[in-house]
């Protein structure tokens, strides 16, 4: 059984890959766990650490998920697959799309994110240009496909990185 605290950081996740780091707020979250917004408050005392966690931990997912990839379209497959599954982007991607209103610690998370992802992109392209090549392709064709609603352009998107 899920505990509260789990229960908020996955509030927080949906809500930031929904709408970004300005778009939820502790009620917004504790309405979504069933708590009041003081429960959030004990656990996580600013928003900022919330997101800040929140970020720590996908990323953690994300990375151990790819952490055996040895292929691009291996990370292609990984990052098609959180699309297809809840329609939703990277979440660290929305949050450096917003880095001027995020506090120190959850913009750190987010560029970590990125430096870790070109790190081990650049182990199978070669080299850390095609890497980043790579993880911009990707990102961008999440943003693609969502805002267009069809999954099919994230595939034509990606289909040269295959």
């Amino acid at each position: 059984m899920p505990s509260k605290r789990s229960d908020i950081l996955d509030s927080a996740e949906r809500r930031i890959r929904s709408f970004g780091y300005t778009g939820f707020s502790f009620r917004d979250v504790a309405s979504d766990v069933g708590i009041k917004s003081a429960s959030v408050h004990h656990h996580f005392p600013t928003k900022g650490d919330l997101a800040a966690e929140v970020a720590h931990r996908y990323s953690d997912r994300f990375f151990e998920e790819v952490q055996s990839a040895e292929t691009v379209t291996q990370w292609a497959t990984a990052f098609r697959t959180a699309l297809s599954q809840d329609g939703q982007l990277c979440l660290c991607g929305v949050l450096a799309a917003n880095r001027d209103a995020l506090p120190e610690g959850v913009a750190l998370e987010a560029r970590a994110f990125f430096e870790t992802a070109i790190e081990a992109l650049s182990k199978i392209t070669g080299d850390v240009e095609s890497a980043t090549r790579t993880l911009s392709t990707l990102e961008g064709a999440m943003i693609l496909a969502r805002s267009m609603g069809d999954l099919s352009v994230y595939d034509t998107a990606t289909k040269d990185l295959r």
